[in-house]
């Protein structure tokens, strides 16, 4: 059975190669990169030196952290079939015990499992280079194979099972924002840091913590034994024994459950199709939220708005630097901009839903429910935005510890402004372009409501913010410690106003429904 599953696993891998001419070059030309990538890792690693020993654990470490976690959050983003799962075999009436090595054999044979094996490899020779045994640096790249391996198939498995009848693109977005969010801004710190033949003290503590853990464990033993921590070598080999032991226990056990387990066919049917409304909760808000959603990445008025907002943050880069400010204050100035302008944006959202607004009255949803759910879109789009942009305008400047005060006054002028957004779009909407129009054909309009209403939104946002904004004025010009304090400040006073204007803007969304439908019904 092991030859045959063996014998099936490379039919599969070749069989990726066959198929229109297009396709067979878009996979020779993604194994090329890949190779490339993982050549350079190596290479990389082979030449790490004995001259920076504690370099060479902190990178190598980290490396091993990294790949560890990659591969068990993998399968979750990349939402691919699983070609060894274990129910395809149950027909077959394989015992589990067995079937679960076969599987595991089986999961050797794939470009990821490859990559991980020739970066082990090229780890292992570095760390006898360093001095560490050779039967330690083999034990602990064959602990780090299997653990990275062994959590793949677990990741597989439970991501079949679980998102049994969710698994869709929307869902795929959502993981993939979350890693933009939580791993960009990492990145871009670790990247900004200058080692100079040493370890900064920030990696270095990481790396400590690291290498106490089932994470780091594995890929931090050698690194230890190198430099002669004796507790932290004992504790990361013990750690990463275990950590090998109990996810291989786990997938026998999981293998066991996955065939003696039947599936409910009915949940699958009833979830499919449904999109962002599968993925929302099922509540008024939830319901609003998806529509919204669709709405705001489907119809090209938001897009254009959406697209605007970066370009209008960047544009005064160059008059303040013709104007004579230094680089390092202008490379701040964009992201406030983004913030408040991604508030902002929403401040007329009524009056793009057109005739989809009716829906909302006519089902007597409460006015707070619908003033929620059109917050969703906004924020999935502002959050992943500013979790990349506040991290490089800080690297820009030069000084890590400004960034409590960029995340403070990014979470003031953006919130602040998505709060009074929601009694704006309720209290005074104004003509837009209807749908199917052009983003930027502007419809007749009498009065001034399109002009003040945009106007309070900004001004009183920014007047909110005032504290927020001095406090990180003094962090720039007098004492860098007044940037926490403009975190707080900026943190609470905008879900304070989001607050405030999801519940007043639900308010007045009720008592002036009728005249929301009149204004839907005559632009």
């Amino acid at each position: 059975m092991v030859a045959r599953v063996l014998q099936l696993r490379l039919a599969l891998f070749l069989g990726t190669l066959r198929g229109s001419a297009w396709h067979v070059i878009r996979q020779v030309a993604g194994l090329v990169v890949i190779g490339a990538l993982v050549a350079s890792a190596c290479v990389g690693a082979l030449s790490l030196d004995d001259d920076h020993l504690d370099v060479a654990s902190a990178v190598l470490t980290l490396v091993g952290a990294a790949l560890l976690i990659g591969f068990a959050v993998g399968p979750f983003l990349a939402g691919a079939t699983d070609q060894l799962d274990p129910r395809r075999f149950s027909v077959l009436g394989a015992e589990p015990t067995p079937l679960a090595g076969t599987l595991l054999l089986g999961s050797l044979i794939s470009v990821p499992s490859v990559a991980l094996l020739a970066i082990d490899v090229s780890t292992a020779v570095v760390w006898v280079r360093l001095g560490v045994p050779a039967l330690v640096a083999v034990v602990s790249a064959l602990l780090h194979v299997v653990t990275c391996v062994v959590l793949a198939r677990i990741a597989m498995g439970l991501a079949s099972t679980l998102m049994r009848g969710r698994r869709t693109r929307e869902l795929s977005s959502l993981f993939v924002l979350g890693v933009i969010v939580v791993v960009f801004p990492v990145a871009v710190f670790l990247s900004s840091l200058e080692w100079d033949g040493r370890v900064p003290e920030q990696i270095r503590l990481v790396v400590e913590i690291l290498a106490l853990t089932p994470f780091g464990a594995a890929a931090g033993a050698p690194g230890a034994i190198a430099m002669g921590s004796g507790f932290v070598s004992w504790w990361a080999s013990i750690v990463g024994v275990l950590a090998a032991g109990l996810v291989i226990w786990f997938w026998f056990w999981f293998v066991r459950h996955l065939l003696s387990t039947v599936e409910n066919p009915v949940e699958v049917r009833q979830r499919g199709g449904l999109g962002w409304f599968a993925l929302t909760p099922g509540v008024a808000a939830g319901a609003i939220a998806a529509r919204s959603i669709i709405y705001w990445f489907s119809d090209m008025r938001y897009m254009a708005n959406l697209v605007i907002i970066p370009i209008a943050g960047l544009l005064p880069i160059v008059p303040l630097l013709i104007a004579g400010v230094p680089a390092e204050i202008t490379a701040l100035v964009p992201v406030p901009i983004m913030a408040l302008f991604f508030g902002w944006v929403a401040h007329n959202d009524t009056a793009y839903d057109s005739s989809a607004v009716w829906l909302h009255i006519v089902t007597g949803v409460s006015g707070i429910s619908d003033r929620l759910g059109r917050t969703v879109p906004v924020l999935l789009t502002a959050v992943p935005v500013l979790a990349v942009t506040i991290p490089v305008s800080v690297a820009l400047y030069g000084r890590w510890a400004l960034l409590p005060g960029m995340v403070g006054v990014a979470a003031s002028l953006f919130l602040c402004g998505l709060g009074l957004s929601c009694i704006s779009s309720a209290v005074a909407p104004y003509a837009v372009p209807t749908p199917g129009d052009g983003p930027f054909q502007q419809p007749q309009r009498s009065g001034s409501v399109g002009v003040w209403s945009q106007a309070l939104v900004m001004g009183i946002a920014l007047v909110a913010s005032g504290p927020t904004l001095w406090f990180m004025w003094l962090a720039l010009t007098d004492d860098i410690a007044n940037a926490m304090t403009a975190q707080w400040v900026g943190v609470g006073t905008g879900l304070s106003m989001l607050a405030l204007g999801v519940v007043a803007g639900g308010l007045l969304f009720q008592h002036r429904e009728s005249r929301i439908m009149e204004f839907a019904g005559t632009t």
